[in-house]
């Protein structure tokens, strides 16, 4: 690298790093405002879950990807033990959808952009009219709504993903310590939990709230970390991704689970920048349900992003993989034969990176050192977002 390219670079690197700590203290505002709320939104939540309601997510563009992303996390919890709990994405056709499904013990999420969506906010009417609670993540006219947290769509979309995270998590607290139907008679005293009588959770909801707070805490530690360790790893990643788009090659992201939520997002803020920002070519394996599903029914689930990166992967391409555990044997597979292709790699990992650390897979690796898979995602969705910016500044 010329001097000149080297000097870039460190700027680069630079502003990565003040890029990650400037988020810090919007979440201490937002959450130390916003946290009391999330908890009784969270308690009430939990009762309409136990009565069999269901949360219904709707969003346009990269809010659809929220949508997902919450969907996929109460219905297959990360966490062991927790119950699956009904939750659909409507996003393809939000008005539709929610008038032909909505009942009185739902919840409905409404994802918007700062500006606002008139679609959303008519959804979110309709639905509080049928009796469902309803969110408005940011907006106005809802059960529970916020103004965007911050001016930044990136750093905003960051704060509202853990929001819904801490819901989530919240939210089986709160079904933990509710009646279970259990009749256990002169014993009860030695299981409360287990009594037919509810549970009250007025303490429960002030040690949510500090649990909630404390959340936050975590990825402000988090992204402090990321700035003094991985900044100038980023910028390598903004700069070979920068180079290969600008020779005509393209970006494919894949994961599973919230990390293909997070790959989606990811395609669409170059695709369709909510910032001032020319387009980037960029798909995501993720966004293909029904490709998917043939791959993992005929072949096996680990060729769902290798089949498709043979399809789609060319050198001088860009194989961006998102992988929480580092270990997802599909997303090995991708990259090996995306190295095998001539594909630059670049992966975003959490814990200790995992096998795809370890086996050297990835020519640019972007570790978040946690063991806790919802704060990892949610340091990930400021990398990615910083990542972002930074190829545009490459």
């Amino acid at each position: 690298m010329t001097t000149v390219g080297t000097a870039r670079a460190a700027t680069v690197a630079e502003t990565v790093a003040s890029a990650l700590t400037a988020r810090n203290p919007v979440s201490r505002a937002f959450f130390d405002r916003e946290a009391p709320r999330l908890a009784l939104a969270a308690r009430e939540m939990a009762e309409r879950f136990a009565r069999g309601g269901r949360l219904l997510a709707i969003g346009a563009l990269q809010q659809s990807t929220d949508a997902q992303h919450v969907a996929v996390e109460f219905v297959h919890p990360v966490i062991v033990g927790k119950r699956a709990l009904a939750a659909l994405d409507l996003s393809s056709a939000p008005r539709a959808w929610t008038a032909g499904l909505v009942q009185p013990d739902d919840m409905v999420m409404a994802f918007a952009s700062a500006s606002g969506d008139p679609a959303s906010a008519e959804v979110i009417a309709s639905a509080r009219a049928a009796g469902a609670m309803t969110f408005a993540l940011p907006g106005a006219g809802a059960d529970y709504a916020c103004d965007a947290p911050d001016g930044d769509p990136f750093i905003s979309q960051e704060m509202v993903e853990i929001l819904y995270h801490t819901l989530w998590e919240t939210v089986h607290v709160f079904l933990e310590h509710r009646q279970s139907g259990h009749d256990l008679g002169a014993t009860g005293f030695l299981y409360p939990y287990l009594e037919r009588a509810a549970q009250n959770t007025d303490a429960l909801v002030a040690d949510v709230t500090a649990s909630i707070r404390a959340k936050a805490g975590t990825d402000e530690r988090l992204r402090a970390t990321l700035a003094a360790a991985a900044s100038p790893a980023i910028a390598e990643a903004a700069a070979g991704i920068r180079e290969r788009v600008d020779r005509g090659g393209a970006i494919i992201a894949f994961g599973n689970g919230g990390s293909a939520t997070d790959a989606n997002d990811f395609t669409l803020d170059c695709v369709a920048p909510p910032k001032a920002y020319p387009p980037i070519r960029a798909i995501s394996l993720s966004m293909e349900p029904a490709t998917i599903s043939a791959i993992a029914n005929d072949i096996g689930r680990d060729a769902i992003f290798l089949r498709q990166l043979i399809a789609h992967g060319r050198a001088g391409d860009v194989a961006l993989a998102i992988s929480t555990s580092g270990g997802s044997a599909n997303v090995i597979a991708a990259l090996e034969a995306a190295r095998a292709r001539g594909l630059l790699t670049v992966a975003l990992l959490g814990y200790d990176g995992g096998e795809i650390l370890r086996r050297q897979l990835a020519d640019i690796a972007l570790v978040v050192s946690c063991d806790y898979i919802p704060r990892i995602q949610e340091a990930q969705a400021s990398v990615y977002h910083v990542l972002v910016d930074a190829i545009h500044r490459s």
